[in-house]
C-alpha cells in the first residue's frame, strides 16, 4: 500500500519468504463478488476441432483477466451436467458449454439466478439460452452444389450419430439441397460407423447405388454413386481409408478441415467451418454478459467456408 515505511515493507518482505507465503487470489476476487475464473465444457479434447476452440475461449478469458477451467464430456450427457455442476459449484463468472445431451432444465435455476451461460456448436435442449452456431445446413448445400457443377448426379451421405444434433443437421441440409437440385436416389449412411464397414458400404455405392450400413435412402436404380459428402472430420479420415480398396475413384467433400488435408493425394476438398471463430464468438458473448449485458437471449450463426482442392474430379457424361 502506498505510504508504508520501507523499513516496514522490508519486515513484510521478509515474513513472506520465510513463510512461503502466497496471496489467496481466489478469496480476494470473492471479497469483490467474482472469481475472475469461467468454465468450459466440451465435447472431447482429442478432437483438434475442440482443441482449437477452447485454444480460442482461452485467449479471450487470458484478455479479460480471467482463468479458463475446462473439461471434456466425452459425449455422455451425465458427465456434461456433472462437470458443469462442479464448475458452477467453485462459483465461475460464467459457463460455456458445447451439450452432450439434449435435457439441460437442470441450469435453469442458475441461469435465473443470474449466471451467464453460452452454448456453443449445438444448441440447449429445452432452454432459452445464447448460443453461437455453425450454418450446418448451408455448408452442406455449398458441398452438393460443388459436386453437381462438376456433373456429379448420384451423391452419397456418409453421416456422424444421429444421435448428434449437429450430425441431425446436416443430413437434413443434404437432403434438401439434393431435393432441391433434383437429384433422386441419393443413398444415406448415418454412423456410429463400425471400423471396416465404410468400405463396403461404398462399394456398393459405387457398383448400384444400393442402400447403405444402416438402411441408406433410395435407389439409383443399378447406377453407381460418384461422389460422398461427409458428415465430419471423423467420418471424412474412416471414409478417405475405405476409398482406396476400390476399383472406382469416388469423389469426396468432407465437412470440417482437419490436420494434413491439403498434404494428402488427392488433397481433400472440404466445408471448413471456424473453431476459433466459434470459441471467441462464444467467449465475447459471455464476457458481455457478465459485464452486464441483460438482452433477450442471442442466437448467432456463423458461416462456413468451401476450400476446393482435389477430391472432387468432373463426373463423365451422364454420372
Amino acid at each position: 500500500e502506498a505510504g508504508v515505511r520501507p523499513e516496514t515493507a522490508e519486515r513484510v518482505r521478509a515474513v513472506i519468504a520465510e513463510l512461503g507465503f502466497r496471496r489467496n487470489d481466489g478469496a480476494r476476487q470473492l471479497r469483490r463478488g467474482r472469481t475472475a475464473s469461467i468454465g468450459l465444457v466440451v465435447e472431447s479434447f482429442t478432437d483438434p476441432f475442440y482443441s482449437v476452440l477452447t485454444a480460442a475461449v482461452e485467449r479471450v478469458a487470458r484478455l479479460r483477466k480471467h482463468l479458463l477451467i475446462s473439461g471434456s464430456a466425452e459425449g455422455s450427457a451425465d458427465r456434461e451436467e456433472s462437470l458443469a455442476s462442479a464448475l458452477l459449484a467453485r462459483r465461475v463468472d460464467g459457463i460455456i458449454i458445447v451439450p452432450a445431451g439434449r435435457r439441460h432444465g437442470w441450469l435453469a435455476d442458475e441461469i435465473a439466478s443470474g449466471t451467464p451461460t453460452v452454448f456453443v456448436d449445438r444448441p440447449a435442449g429445452d432452454i432459452d439460452v445464447d448460443t453461437v452456431l455453425t450454418d450446418n445446413e448451408g455448408g452442406v448445400r455449398s458441398a452438393v452444389e460443388h459436386l453437381v457443377a462438376y456433373g456429379h448426379r448420384r451423391i452419397g451421405f456418409l453421416g456422424d450419430d444421429a444421435e448428434l444434433w449437429t450430425a441431425r443437421r446436416r443430413l437434413e441440409g443434404f437432403e434438401a439441397a439434393t431435393a432441391a437440385l433434383g437429384l433422386t436416389g441419393s443413398p444415406i449412411a448415418m454412423g456410429p460407423h463400425r471400423p471396416g464397414a465404410l468400405a463396403d458400404v461404398l462399394r456398393t455405392w459405387s457398383e448400384n447405388g444400393g442402400s447403405g450400413e444402416n438402411g441408406g435412402s433410395g435407389d439409383s436404380g443399378g447406377a453407381g454413386v460418384t461422389a460422398v459428402v461427409t458428415g465430419n472430420n471423423r467420418v471424412t479420415v474412416a471414409a478417405l481409408q475405405a476409398l482406396r480398396g476400390l476399383p472406382r475413384a469416388i469423389s469426396l467433400v468432407g465437412f470440417d478441415d482437419f490436420e494434413l488435408a491439403d498434404m494428402l493425394s488427392p488433397a481433400v476438398t472440404v466445408v471448413a467451418q471456424d473453431p476459433a471463430k466459434l470459441g471467441e464468438a462464444a467467449a465475447n458473448l459471455l464476457f458481455a454478459r457478465i459485464d452486464g449485458d441483460r438482452a433477450e437471449p442471442q442466437r448467432v450463426v456463423l458461416s462456413t467456408r468451401l476450400i476446393v482442392r482435389e477430391s472432387v474430379r468432373r463426373a463423365e457424361d451422364g454420372a
